[in-house]
Order: C-alpha cells, then structure tokens, then sequence
C-alpha cells in the first residue's frame, strides 16, 4: 500500500471499532504498544510477523496523529508510546492473558492495510 493510500486510511478509519466508536488516545497508545511489542517478539519473517508489523505501524501513527491533534506535546506523546511499548513487552512475555486478549482487539480494530 502507497503511503498516501495508507495516511488516507488513517483519516477515514479514526480507529474505530466495528461498532463505530472511536477509540480514546489512551487506547491508541495501549494498542501500538501491544502490536510494538508483539511485532518485536514475533519478529518479521513469518506473515504473523508482517501481519503485527502492519498493526504496529497503524497504531503508531493513529496515536501519533490523534496526539498532535490534540495539541499533545510530540516528544511527551512519543514518550507514552514507549512506555506502552515496555510495559507490552513484559506482559506478553509474561503470557499475561489480559494483555493478549488486548492484543487481540486491537488487531480486531486494526484496518486491512493490504
């Protein structure tokens, strides 16, 4: 997918679920921490791999862009992410089953990049 078409369907999905509710920027930071982290763990040679690769790249810009239109500080704002994304580390690790419940909606809620 061309990254027009992809910033594209960053604006037009607005993290939404199926339901149609947006999901809050707290959400956001907690879902590109869980596919951060999921991705980092699977690694990228398997289509899993790609697969969290794609979702952690959605999530990161959808918090990303979510936080700067909100007038978030950048800096703070990746901050979070990376928090997430250590704390994500460790409870996956840990085979926390909350955590990967998490991990599963937010891949649910994750559009077909392509």
């Amino acid at each position: 997918m061309s990254l027009p078409a992809f910033l594209a369907l960053l604006s037009l999905s607005g993290a939404q679920a199926a339901s149609g509710q947006p999901l809050p920027y707290e959400g956001m930071v907690r879902c590109a921490g869980l596919t951060q982290a999921a991705s980092e763990l699977e690694g990228g040679e398997s289509g899993e791999g790609r697969s969290l690769y794609d979702a952690a790249l959605y999530w990161s810009l959808t918090a990303t862009q979510a936080a700067a239109t909100a007038g978030r500080n950048a800096a703070v704002a990746e901050s979070e992410q990376t928090r997430a994304r250590i704390r994500a580390v460790r409870e996956l690790s840990a085979d926390d089953a909350e955590a990967r419940a998490e991990l599963q909606r937010c891949r649910t809620r994750t559009p077909r990049l392509g």
